[in-house]
């Protein structure tokens, strides 16, 4: 069975006695490889020309970003928002990946199931089922503080949080946007929260050259260790995942899933965590508040609720970025509220695990160790963290699969053939 199914499914290893022939030819182990390099492909953008999905574009030039960012703090902020307007009016336009929610790797990692369960004449497949505790998705509420009045705003923010029971991150600059006291770290820990790093000093800069790129995350990792951080995100999610290795991080959450109202175009066309070499990556899988409110001048929840249910009726992760910078005026904020009282809706009506990004980063690496065996028992799930999973079966219905998790943690019945 192919590897990158086994990875994402955690289901048996081996079912080689349930083939009917026993039989792998040269053409299923091509097939097999080239979707291996194809999701890998996805994950990490490498279709993406330029950061634009489409074409190159002379505002993704180094030149135009340079000397926008030089002159970005002196540009009053109804002029950076034309700007920004401007430079992201064709959004619309671009076809792949698909707004406003792409699944293309799981969807690619379900048909390569369905096909590797029809040549070895299986109907039902065990796995380990994706969230803990029978937990039909997750949600992730992150907050990104950019600027001095962000920062000061967090305490009421945490407490906007507090009142729906929905946990959240706060990811902080360290440098250069304003002070960072140990007391306002403090109050975030001491609150349940949790902190990470949001880049070095955001000035847009991180990834310009290799050598800089090193020399800063060698600061960032340094920040990291002082403020007990797992997570990073760099500022506006400029990325490049072939320099992830110098981030001495846990997880990281700078890859959009779709990344048309970003500066940086292209997306993982995923909505579930996965692994960058050591670091676990958490796609931002919905639109920021930023682009919302000021780009598509939507101060309604409806596509937020629209990329909810797009991501959740297919057990995937949703993740926000919220800032405590756009919501404090009274409109924004009120939005804001109707979509946790919205999520607090989802964790009681639709079984939506709502978590801390480092406790999917915890329960993702537990699960990636897991196993599912047979015995005389039956089937059941094997590995740290067991007790918090569920045993999960792949069925195929019609043309495509369908999942049915237990409510126990083993199961007496045989694969179906």
């Amino acid at each position: 069975m192919n590897q990158a199914i086994i990875d994402y499914y955690r289901c048996p290893q081996n079912l080689a006695h349930f083939r009917l022939d026993g039989m792998v030819s040269e053409d299923s182990r091509r097939f097999s490889f080239q979707a291996d390099e194809i999701i890998s492909n996805l994950r990490h953008e490498r279709y993406a020309k330029n950061g634009d999905g489409i074409r190159p574009r002379l505002a993704d030039s180094r030149m135009v970003r340079r000397l926008y960012y030089r002159l970005r703090p002196f540009l009053p902020f109804p002029l950076r928002r034309q700007l920004q307007r401007a430079r992201l009016s064709d959004w619309k336009t671009i076809p792949f990946p698909q707004w406003p929610v792409d699944r293309t790797v799981e969807q690619l990692l379900e048909r390569l199931l369905m096909l590797s369960m029809e040549v070895q004449g299986i109907r039902r497949v065990p796995f380990v089922w994706f969230w803990p505790d029978g937990a039909m998705s997750c949600a992730v509420m992150t907050h990104d503080v950019e600027q001095l009045a962000g920062r000061r705003f967090c305490s009421q923010l945490m407490d906007l949080d507090e009142s729906m029971g929905i946990g959240s991150s706060f990811q902080v600059v360290p440098e250069g946007r304003y002070a960072v006291p140990e007391g306002f770290l403090e109050e975030i820990r001491d609150r349940g929260f949790e902190i990470n790093i949001h880049d070095l000093n955001h000035d847009g800069r991180l990834f310009w050259n290799r050598e800089e790129f090193l020399r800063r995350a060698a600061e960032i990792n340094e920040y990291g260790r002082r403020y007990r951080a797992l997570g990073f995100r760099s500022g506006v999610l400029y990325r490049n995942q072939t320099w992830y290795g110098a981030l001495q991080f846990s997880y990281d959450m700078s890859v959009p899933s779709v990344a048309h109202l970003e500066a940086q175009r292209g997306g993982c066309c995923s909505v579930m965590p996965f692994f960058i070499g050591r670091m676990l990556e958490l796609p931002v899988t919905t639109v920021q508040d930023y682009s919302l409110f000021h780009i598509l001048n939507d101060y309604s929840i409806d596509l937020w609720k629209q990329q909810l249910e797009a991501i959740t009726e297919q057990h995937g992760l949703a993740s926000f970025i919220v800032h405590p910078d756009y919501i404090i005026e009274g409109r924004a904020r009120a939005t804001y509220q109707a979509l946790l009282e919205h999520l607090a809706r989802m964790r009681e009506e639709r079984k939506t695990w709502i978590a801390l990004p480092r406790e999917v980063d915890r329960w993702w690496r537990e699960r990636s160790q897991m196993n599912v065996v047979f015995d005389a028992r039956g089937w059941r799930v094997e590995g740290r963290g067991k007790e918090r999973a569920r045993l999960a079966f792949a069925t195929i219905v019609g043309n495509k699969l369908a999942f049915s998790v237990e409510e126990r943690q083993c199961s007496p019945e045989p694969l179906s053939v």
